[in-house]
């Protein structure tokens, strides 16, 4: 009687650590409340607690030396940028070795813009055009000047070839676009800000997107600054801000889930599978998971994938590097 009272008493003990261990509570890292990284942590979470994972987010700024340190187990970065902090080039000033990929959420498309007037349809058009002011710095997104250098650099131009005028975010290089106190800034497709910068603009057409140059060369020198981007030809489209008058060639960047090494494989992979196959659940969190696609999870970075997302790109067929 007692071996056995022993015996349940062990049996229940260990179903309350298994328990536990189901149990343990994940953090997410999403970024500033209403930012990009926030709308996509909190999707992506909602959709980890329907399948089971504990997911608890926090709303931090900064956080790729906490994923580095193991602080944290997950977080947001474009592709771009998660390469510079793995390699400690770019904007990031030492290697962030610890750090792995896990997946693409979905691509940011963006592109540099112009009074629609200026008649700049294409990047080739800038060349000679010194007295022209470029949005520059981005001081509280240091990432930015990458973009507008990339795209310069397919038409073998740089930010030396302008007026820099510097700006201290993303938004407000919009604004100085709409305000008339630069002619060139780095606006996001559909981006809210953008489409008001455009009304500001009306009396001279509004904004136009000025065409990157998508020959080899052009391509060759669009990576040495965005290796993990690339160009993507869009068609005119009334409805869209800046493609109104003709279609253009604008830079596409994946957005991606990472995390650190020191997490395990099992939830890594659990992850993964919960965001690739509850593509609707995402899409009614946020609505820019519409063009998530799973197949299309993995593409070449010079960050390495984690172990659990690799072991499920391969279950399920997915290329990775691709």
């Amino acid at each position: 009687m007692n071996e056995l009272k022993t015996l349940t008493i062990a049996g229940l003990m260990g179903l309350g650590l298994a328990a536990s261990a189901n149990a343990q509570v994940v953090t997410m890292a999403t970024g500033a409340q209403g930012s990009l990284a926030y709308n996509s942590g909190q999707a992506v979470a909602r959709v980890a607690n329907d399948e089971g994972i504990t997911v608890r987010t926090q709303p931090l700024v900064g956080y790729m030396a906490l994923i580095q340190a193991g602080e944290v187990d997950f977080g947001f970065a474009n592709g771009v940028e998660v390469g510079f902090a793995y390699t400690g080039t770019g904007n990031f000033d030492r290697e962030h070795p610890n750090v792995r990929l896990v997946g693409t959420m979905f691509n940011l498309t963006t592109g540099i813009m112009a009074p629609c007037d200026l008649g700049l349809s294409s990047v080739s058009d800038l060349a000679g055009k010194t007295d022209l002011r470029i949005a520059s710095e981005y001081t509280s997104s240091t990432i930015i000047p990458y973009y507008i250098s990339g795209a310069l650099a397919t038409g073998g131009l740089s930010y030396d070839d302008f007026k820099n005028v510097p700006v201290s975010s993303f938004v407000a290089g919009i604004n100085a676009l709409g305000d008339g106190l630069v002619d060139i800034a780095l606006v996001s497709l559909n981006a809210g800000a953008g489409q008001q910068a455009s009304v500001k603009l009306k009396d001279r057409g509004g904004l136009c997107y000025i065409s990157l140059n998508d020959s080899d060369e052009a391509e060759a020198a669009f990576k040495e600054f965005l290796a993990a981007g690339s160009i993507a030809s869009l068609p005119q489209n009334e409805k869209i801000n800046g493609l109104g008058q003709s279609g253009a060639n604008l830079m596409r960047i994946p957005w991606m889930l990472l995390t650190s090494a020191d997490v395990s494989d099992d939830l890594v992979y659990d992850l993964v599978k919960a965001v690739a196959e509850n593509k609707e659940k995402l899409v009614d969190a946020f609505p820019l998971f519409r063009s998530a696609n799973a197949e299309k999870m993995a593409p070449a970075n010079e960050t390495p994938y984690h172990p659990g997302a690799l072991r499920y790109y391969e279950e399920a067929g997915i290329s990775v590097g691709q």
